[in-house]
């Protein structure tokens, strides 16, 4: 497993151990709506689109 100081740069780069509103965001490409970042996410925010499943579902508006 990681060593503490590893795990803890990996939390602050990827939102984890901040404020809810300093996490960072994303804009929503189906219903516009910003969405922020979730522990979730926490591996994969890169390639995050959508800010739910139903969204993912719709795909983009055209």
């Amino acid at each position: 497993m990681w060593s503490f100081p590893v795990q803890l740069a990996v939390l602050e780069a990827s939102g984890g151990g901040k404020k809810p509103s300093e996490r960072p965001h994303k804009v929503c490409p189906v219903c516009g709506r910003p969405f922020a970042w979730r522990k979730k996410w926490e591996r994969d925010w890169e390639s995050v689109v959508y800010c739910s499943e139903r969204c993912r579902r719709t795909g983009v508006k055209k």
